[in-house]
Formats: structure tokens, sequence, C-alpha cells
């Protein structure tokens, strides 16, 4: 039977991931020229939306077997997805901003 705890593992290693790579890619982007950086920031946003993704999905699984009293901690879900959106967009426009400036375009 399927475990719906590893969609909130699977959603944190994501939101994870969405904000490692554009801080990796910065730090990068100091030292020398990052010619893989546009993959990496569709890689980011990809992890961003596939983390929300889960977490809809345990959501689902929570209406599916009727537990009423967890989906009222959705709130927390709600603000918790903005701050994962939010920082995501910040971290990849700053590295849209350093690269730009250098002509990697």
């Amino acid at each position: 039977m399927f475990d719906a705890g590893w969609l909130n593992i699977g959603s944190l290693v994501l939101g994870l991931v969405a904000w490692i790579i554009p801080i990796v890619n910065l730090a990068l982007g100091k030292k020398q020229m990052n010619k893989k950086w546009i993959a990496l920031t569709i890689i980011s946003f990809s992890a961003c939306a596939i983390a929300i993704c889960l977490q809809i999905f345990y959501n689902l699984h929570l209406v599916n077997i009727e537990d009423w009293s967890a989906l009222l901690e959705m709130h927390g879900v709600a603000v918790i997805s903005t701050v994962l959106v939010i920082v995501t967009i910040l971290l990849n426009t700053s590295t849209l901003f350093l690269y730009r400036d250098r002509g990697a375009l």
C-alpha cells in the first residue's frame, strides 16, 4: 500500500532543490561562467512546481481518507507554498540578472 507521508518528504526535498540550485548557480556565477545556468533554472522551477503538486496530492489523499481535521491546516500549506514560489522566483531572477550582465545570454 502507498504511504502518503512520502508526498510530504518529496515535497520538502524538491522545495530545497528548487532553492539550492539557484544558490549554487549564483555562487558559480561569481567565479566562472556557468554555461548550464538556463537548464538549471528550468530544473529549479520544475522542482518548485512538482513540490507544490505533491502537496496537492497529499491533500487529495486527506480528502479521500476523510481526515477533515488535517485539512484545517491548509492555511499553513498555502503560506509555505507561497513562500516557496516567491523565494524560487527571486533566486532565479537574481541568476538571470547575474548572467545577463555578463553577456551569457
